[in-house]
């Protein structure tokens, strides 16, 4: 349940700071606030790249293609490997 939460708002997340590169959004989410959160995910993206590096192994667990894994992993980083590790275990 906790990663299936996660992955949500991780989604939730990656949609709104999509939309703020092509629409301004309501008030509460400033220019500034929008630039920091396209920052981060910028951020979020590069750090689960080297997650796929770190991980190979487990981020092979996947039963589909590894291409198919890589890109969740770029995603949802951890909370798609973890799971397939522990898994494992």
């Amino acid at each position: 349940m906790f990663y299936a939460l996660n992955k949500i708002a991780l989604i939730a997340f990656y949609l709104v700071t999509l939309a703020s590169v092509f629409v301004v959004l309501p008030a509460p989410l400033t220019p500034e606030i929008t630039h920091w959160m396209q920052l981060g995910a910028l951020g979020l993206l590069a750090a689960h790249l080297l997650e796929i590096a770190v991980f190979r192994k487990a981020v092979a667990l996947y039963r589909g293609p590894f291409v198919v894994s890589a890109l969740l992993t770029l995603l949802f980083g951890f909370l798609h490997w973890k799971p397939l590790a522990d898994a494992r275990r």
